[in-house]
């Protein structure tokens, strides 16, 4: 019997979670090239500051670092390069309606491999305040220490 592989995350846009509410996530596959697929295999990409736009009825990721593959030739690929998510025809059109919403954007939040296929996770996030980074860290900071007390306590 086969085992199960799992997803392998290749990297994570933890500066979205610290800056945005994300109200939906969804996956998208890329268009990539053969050596933009080999770097994403050594875990050679950054997802800070990408965004996703939609022209047309395609969807687009920008300002994604994938850094070129070491071993290439004179056809490696641009790091910066502009990619086009793979959606079905309905999911952009959804996409479009909710962004066009104020304060609604698209950010990568995941960048992985399921069976072999680079994915990205997309989450529909809205921007989050000062006030709010402060409570959202308050929060994380008592959870931990309610946390660390139960520990203690069941020593």
């Amino acid at each position: 019997m086969a085992q199960k592989k799992e997803d392998t995350t290749v990297a994570t846009n933890r500066k979205a979670y610290h800056d945005h509410f994300i109200e939906e996530t969804l996956e998208a596959g890329m268009a990539l090239r053969g050596t933009e697929v080999k770097s994403l295999r050594l875990g050679l990409a950054n997802l800070t500051d990408s965004y996703v736009l939609i022209r047309g009825n395609e969807a687009f990721l920008f300002n994604a670092n994938i850094s070129p593959y070491t071993h290439g030739n004179i056809a490696n690929h641009e790091p910066l390069r502009t990619r086009k998510l793979l959606l079905h025809k309905a999911e952009i059109v959804k996409l479009t309606w909710k962004i066009s919403q104020k304060g609604f954007t698209l950010i990568p939040l995941k960048l992985y491999f399921v069976r072999g296929k680079a994915k990205v996770l997309i989450g529909l996030a809205k921007g989050k305040k000062s006030f709010d980074k402060r409570d959202t860290i308050k929060e994380k900071e008592s959870k931990r220490e309610v946390e660390r007390v139960m520990k203690d306590r069941h020593r």
